[in-house]
């Protein structure tokens, strides 16, 4: 897409919301059949209501809001992503791992219903799963080291899969393990443990692995599983991350630009495509699925840096035939409720929009 065209989109998004939302984009009913080997092009947000328990993360946790997966679809959309953490319906204790909390499961059951409902594909990850979580508290137990949190873990997913079992692929899905960061023998272990209990109860279900290195790596040991994988679309961080709070190394970077410089190294559509998408191409190549679980620019980024950003990451991903899934909807990375400094937001159904990021965003 040409620089001028997009100021056209963004120019028609000025305009008024509601042009955009009378012409859905990417209808879930026009998509092929999901298979391990080629996903479709899965493109919405990753939805928190689960992402941690209690009221420490972004939101309290709590139901999903049917809300949210009808303004996604209504904006065009036809994806979202559950980010979980089983402390919502268990106990972090491992001596009561396994006992659940069914009216907290129930809601998850609701979330998937309002997908169908509104035509949204519905992917369901453990974020924290027994064992590991890339977010602090960790774990008291290893789930790369120690068989008790493995085998709990393949309890988890195996009581979803119960749940889920005879729902099509077009509706549900699953994506075991946020952003594993372990080595590849203890990783390639533990997927197996999980696929296999999944399997041993709904064989046809379609299973996503995310990358290792934080979703960053391919993981090609993975393929003979029959699997799909999902990766992010974070790098640089300093674009992405700048002034995020929750990561250090950033604490004290320089205002970021795009194209720009980080870790002595020039950073552009170019460098992307070598670091970001070749790797991955790579592993399509061996029959493996690829989708973007999560990217997204904080709030603290300059706008018109994001814009530029994100456009260059959207272009590479539509030429390579991916979809994607924007953290988050409603929030510090999101369309709605942002709260960045330098957007003239729009009213839209008493939350404040930003018409030129969900533009763009339905350019690709």
């Amino acid at each position: 897409m040409q620089r001028r065209s997009f100021i056209q989109t963004s120019v028609t998004a000025a305009v008024g919301i509601s042009q955009l939302s009378l012409t859905p984009q990417f209808g879930q009913s026009d998509l092929p059949e999901p298979k391990p080997d080629k996903l479709p092009r899965w493109r919405g947000f990753n939805l928190l209501e689960k992402f941690v328990a209690g009221t420490a993360g972004p939101e309290p946790a709590g139901a999903y809001k049917e809300s949210d997966f009808a303004m996604i679809a209504e904006l065009g959309f036809n994806f979202v992503r559950l980010p979980m953490s089983y402390h919502c319906w268990a106990t972090p204790d491992p001596a009561r791992w396994k006992v659940l909390n069914e009216q907290v499961l129930k809601e998850v059951d609701q979330a998937v219903d309002f997908g169908k409902k509104h035509g949204l594909h519905v992917n369901l990850n453990l974020h924290r799963i027994p064992g590991y979580c890339v977010n602090q508290p960790a774990e008291p137990i290893s789930l790369w080291t120690d068989d008790r949190a493995l085998e709990a873990a393949v309890f988890h997913w195996k009581h979803l899969a119960e749940r889920y079992k005879g729902r099509p692929n077009q509706e549900v899905t699953f994506d075991l393990i946020n952003e594993p960061n372990t080595d590849e023998a203890s990783y390639v272990r533990v997927v197996t443990a999980l696929v296999e209990g999944i399997r041993s109860v709904d064989p046809n279900r379609l299973i996503i692995a995310d990358g290792l290195q934080y979703g960053n790596q391919p993981v090609p040991k993975l393929a003979s599983l029959k699997l799909a994988q999902s990766m992010r679309g974070y790098m640089p961080m300093n674009v992405s991350h700048y002034k995020a709070e929750w990561v250090q190394m950033l604490k004290d970077a320089p205002p970021p630009t795009w194209p720009g410089t980080w870790m002595n190294t020039t950073w552009n559509a170019e460098r992307l495509r070598q670091v970001s998408i070749e790797p991955w191409l790579n592993l399509q190549k061996q029959g493996v699925g690829v989708h973007v679980g999560e990217w997204g620019c904080y709030n603290k980024t300059p706008h018109d840096v994001a814009l530029r950003w994100m456009e260059d990451q959207l272009k590479l991903w539509k030429e390579a035939g991916w979809g994607w899934s924007l953290w988050n909807f409603r929030g510090a990375f999101g369309v709605l409720n942002s709260n960045r400094t330098d957007v003239a937001y729009k009213p839209y159904k008493g939350m404040q929009l930003d018409e030129k990021m969900l533009a763009l965003l339905r350019a690709y």
